[in-house]
C-alpha cells in the first residue's frame, strides 16, 4: 500500500521529498501540541459555522466536517500531470454534452449506446437543439482523483452538475495559516485564496453576448434547508454577488430580473445550486417552489447563462464515466492523460458474469448513486450483504458498475492515538470560461478517518485536509 509521505505503510520506507520538511517539523512537535491545535481547529470551524446537513438523520441535522491538521502535499510535477489531465478531461466533457444535445455524432459512430443517453434520468430533451453561450456547458467541475502508487492517479468520478466542497478547500487553508504559520514558512505553497476571483471572472466571461454593459451574476440557492447552504452563502459573500432564492427572481420578456429595494435589476448569469428538476416549474417539475417560472425561456432567448447548463448530468453518470477514455479519443483525438479506474459495465452480459463470479473482491456502485451510498465493498461486506447485491445485479444489471478494490494511497492523519495512515482522495475544481480553463492548484482532499475505511464522503464520517501544491 502506497503512503504519500513514507512511500510504504507496511515497510515504513524513507520519507518522500515533498514531505521532508513536514517530517522534520513533526519530529519537533509534541503530541500534546498537535492535539491542542486539533481542538483549536474544531473550535474555529464551529465558530465560523461550517456545517452540513445530513438528510434523514434526525439525530444530527447539522454536523461539522472533521478537519485533519496534517496537510496533504503534492510536488509541482505531480500537480502538472493532474492539471494537464483535468484540462483535457473537462474539454472532452464539454464537447460531449454539446454533441449529445446537438448532432449526436458520438452515438451515430457507435461509440456510446443511445439507450445509455435517452434512458438516462439526467437527459433533458428540452435542451435538444439548444445552444448555450460560448458553447460551454460545464463551467465548474469537481473531478475526484485517487492515487495508488508514486506515478499512478485515476479519475474516480466526474461531478459536473453542481459540484460542492470548494468552501472547505478555502476554509481549510485559512485555518492552517492561522494555526501553523511556522510550518508554512518551511515551504513555497501555491495559493488557493484567489479561487473566488477566478470563479467570478469565469462566470462573467460566459455571460450572453446580448448583455448591455457589465454582466450581473447571482448565486441561486434552494435555501437554508439545503445541506450545502453554508457553502452557497460563503461563496456568494466571497464573490461579492447576491445570494438569491427563486422568489427573489422574475422573468419579464425573456429577461431575468432580481427584486431589489431600488426596483428590478437585470441578471445575466446564474450560478445555480439547484437541480434541473426544480429550476423552472413551467418546464420541469410543476410543483417546484424553488425555481423561477420562465427561466428556460430566458435561456432559450439567449439572455441568460446558467452555470452549469441544464442537462449536464448526462456527463457524470457512472455508466457514462466508463466510456470517458473513448469520449476523450473521439473528441480530442488523444489518449487520456488520466486513466479511469478499470470498470465493468454490468449491463453487458460478459461483464456481469465476470463481476458476479468475483463479487467478494469488487466494489459495486449504483450508476446514479452518490455520497458513498448504494455501494458494496466486497472485501468488507458480510455474506448477507453480498447475497443481496448479487440478487440486485441479476435483476437490474444496468443499474450498476463494478471496479476492483483499489489500495488507495494514505496520508498521515492526526487521530486520538497519534499519527496514523488514512486513505484519501482529491477533488480539484476546474473552471471553464470563454478565455480558457482555470484550475486552482490543489483542491479538496477528503480523508477516511476510520482505520481501514475507503469511504471518504463527509456524509459517512469522512473528513478533510488542506492540500498543498509546492511551487517549482
Amino acid at each position: 500500500m502506497f503512503d504519500e509521505m513514507t512511500g510504504s505503510v507496511d515497510a515504513g520506507g524513507a520519507v518522500r521529498p515533498p514531505y521532508a520538511e513536514l517530517s522534520r517539523w513533526l519530529e519537533t512537535v509534541k503530541p500534546d501540541l498537535l492535539n491542542l491545535r486539533r481542538r483549536e481547529a474544531e473550535v474555529l470551524f464551529r465558530r465560523i459555522g461550517i456545517t452540513f446537513a445530513v438528510y434523514g438523520d434526525p439525530e444530527a441535522q447539522e454536523r461539522l466536517i472533521p478537519f485533519d491538521i496534517i496537510p496533504r502535499i503534492l510536488a509541482a510535477d505531480e500537480w502538472q500531470l493532474l492539471h494537464r489531465g483535468l484540462e483535457q478531461r473537462v474539454k472532452a466533457i464539454n464537447a460531449y454534452v454539446k454533441d449529445i444535445y446537438g448532432r449526436r455524432d458520438i452515438i451515430k459512430a457507435g461509440v456510446i449506446p443511445e439507450d445509455l443517453i435517452f434512458q438516462n434520468p439526467q437527459f433533458r430533451p428540452e435542451m435538444n437543439g439548444q445552444t448555450v453561450p460560448h458553447d460551454i456547458y460545464v463551467h465548474i467541475a469537481g473531478i475526484d482523483i485517487v492515487r495508488v502508487d508514486p506515478k499512478t492517479f485515476y479519475v474516480l468520478e466526474d461531478n459536473v452538475r453542481t459540484p460542492s466542497g470548494v468552501s472547505y478547500m478555502l476554509e481549510n487553508r485559512e485555518i492552517m495559516l492561522r494555526l501553523f504559520p511556522e510550518l508554512f514558512s518551511r515551504y513555497r505553497i501555491a495559493p488557493v485564496e484567489n479561487y473566488p476571483e477566478e470563479l467570478l471572472d469565469t462566470l462573467k466571461s460566459v455571460a450572453p453576448q446580448t448583455v448591455p454593459g457589465e454582466p450581473t451574476a447571482v448565486l441561486l440557492t434552494p435555501g437554508v434547508a439545503n445541506s450545502a447552504y453554508y457553502e452557497h452563502s460563503f461563496l456568494a459573500d466571497k464573490l461579492g454577488i447576491e445570494l438569491v432564492e427563486g422568489r427573489d427572481l422574475m422573468v419579464r420578456d425573456d429577461v431575468v430580473y432580481m427584486r431589489t429595494t431600488e426596483g428590478p435589476k437585470r441578471v445575466d448569469v446564474i450560478y445555480r445550486r439547484i437541480d434541473d428538476d426544480f429550476l423552472d416549474p413551467l418546464v420541469f417539475r410543476s410543483d417546484s417552489a424553488l425555481g423561477v417560472p420562465g427561466l428556460m425561456s430566458a435561456h432559450q432567448a439567449g439572455n441568460l447563462t446558467l452555470a452549469n447548463a441544464i442537462g449536464t448530468g448526462i456527463a457524470d453518470d457512472k455508466a457514462v464515466y466508463s466510456y470517458m477514455p473513448e469520449i476523450i479519443k473521439f473528441y480530442l483525438g488523444a489518449s487520456p492523460i488520466l486513466d479511469n479506474v478499470p470498470t465493468w459495465r454490468c449491463r453487458e452480459p460478459e461483464h456481469l458474469k465476470y463481476v458476479i463470479e468475483r463479487i467478494e473482491e469488487m466494489v459495486i456502485k449504483e450508476v446514479h448513486g452518490s455520497g458513498g451510498y448504494g455501494m458494496l465493498i466486497g472485501p468488507k461486506a458480510d455474506k448477507a450483504t453480498i447475497a443481496a447485491f448479487r440478487s440486485k445485479l441479476k435483476s437490474v444489471p444496468h443499474n450498476f458498475i463494478a471496479q476492483p478494490t483499489l489500495a488507495l494511497s494514505t496520508c498521515p492523519t492526526c487521530t486520538g492515538d497519534g499519527l496514523a495512515p488514512r486513505h484519501v482522495d482529491l477533488r480539484p475544481f476546474v473552471l471553464s470560461g470563454r478565455d480558457g480553463v482555470r484550475i486552482i492548484p490543489g483542491g479538496l482532499t477528503r480523508v477516511a478517518l476510520q482505520h481501514g475505511s475507503l469511504i471518504v464522503n463527509s456524509s459517512q464520517g469522512g473528513g478533510t485536509k488542506d492540500t498543498w501544491v509546492l511551487d517549482a
